[in-house]
């Protein structure tokens, strides 16, 4: 099941006198990307090479900077990709320290750094949500907002007419159960309306 990233996590690695600072962060797409990265040259003006990786639907990008091709951005989308996240980006500065590392030791040293990043990374789990909405007499208004809180939905709205209208979100694979159990607690009383989830 895909997995992003609650908060930001870093690591650093010092391999043959070259430092590499990694961290791996929740990122929803490529502009932001980019902009956490020039955040990053801002940061660290010394920095020799400033590689990213970024996994997000459509927008995923794998960025060498300078490095020969396919020894850092790559690697790092790999490590990303065998986790199973979604919505993450990875970004390593690297300080060259004057000793060359071959095509093989960069790869190790910008997989490394990641995988050192995403140890102690919060994770959580990402799932479809459903919107739901119904219409209720205001009898029943207390027996819904009791339902929506013991299946841990989220009540987005509240409106009160002639009706009570509230609009719901939840796991998509709680929804059917969900709408089940309220018709029935409901005896026919609730009226379920479409939304755009």
């Amino acid at each position: 099941m895909p997995q992003t990233l609650a908060a930001p996590a870093h690591s650093e690695l010092i391999i043959k006198k070259s430092r590499f600072i990694g961290c791996v962060q929740p990122m929803a797409d490529r502009a932001s990307a980019q902009a956490a990265v020039d955040a990053l040259w801002k940061q660290h003006p010394g920095a020799a090479h400033v590689c990213w990786a970024l996994l997000a639907g459509g927008q995923s990008a794998a960025v060498d900077d300078g490095e020969p091709g396919g020894t850092a951005g790559r690697p790092m989308l790999d490590v990303l990709r065998h986790q199973d996240l979604e919505g993450v980006q990875a970004t390593v500065v690297r300080y060259f320290g004057g000793v060359k590392l071959g095509a093989g030791g960069l790869v190790r040293a910008y997989t490394d750094t990641i995988a050192q990043a995403l140890l102690t990374a919060p994770k959580i789990i990402l799932q479809r949500m459903a919107t739901l909405q119904c219409m209720v007499p205001y009898a029943l208004e207390g027996l819904l907002r009791r339902e929506v809180e013991a299946a841990g939905a989220e009540l987005i709205d509240v409106q009160h007419g002639s009706l009570v209208t509230l609009q719901m979100r939840l796991p998509q694979a709680q929804a059917d159960a969900f709408v089940l159990r309220v018709n029935d607690q409901g005896q026919g009383r609730v009226g379920w309306t479409d939304t755009a989830a």
